[in-house]
């Protein structure tokens, strides 16, 4: 089932069993009013059983530009296209919320971004990234790195 991020009233919804649920709905919530700001998107998730597709797409391409496995259950993810750009979300149980920006034309940006829950410790298998930190009213304080996609997807 769909579920609409509303970014005026914080819900939990769907992230319960996190240890971080509270600020990792921030962070998710952070992540909507961007999209609703900046693109006019109403920012939806759905279940990881609902989303295999798009948490497929994005283990890939951190497998193979990185050759990174999360360890963490995935909850939640979406995937849309505002413009000319394909994104995806990955919302996991320790606190990581993982995006992947793909432009769809050839030799736009495409990158990965990983942003870490107030509360979170930095994965063992994010250990070697360099995170830099930014406050957020709705999330804390979001530390956040990412890593430029080199091949085709």
């Amino acid at each position: 089932m769909t579920y609409v991020v509303d970014f005026d009233t914080v819900s939990t919804a769907g992230l319960e069993s996190s240890p971080v649920s509270a600020t990792l709905a921030g962070l998710r919530a952070n992540e909507a009013r961007y999209f609703k700001n900046k693109y006019s998107h109403v920012f939806t998730v759905e279940p990881a059983s609902d989303a295999k597709e798009t948490i497929d797409w994005v283990s890939r391409i951190l497998e193979q530009e990185r050759g990174i496995v999360i360890s963490s259950k995935p909850l939640e993810a979406t995937a849309f296209q505002v413009e000319n750009i394909r994104m995806a979300y990955v919302f996991y149980e320790s606190g990581l919320s993982i995006n992947v920006m793909y432009t769809v034309d050839d030799g736009g940006k495409r990158a990965v971004g990983f942003k870490l829950s107030d509360g979170m410790e930095v994965p063992e298998e994010l250990g070697s990234f360099k995170f830099a930190r930014q406050k957020s009213k709705l999330a804390g304080t979001i530390r956040g790195s990412y890593f430029v996609i080199k091949k085709e997807y």
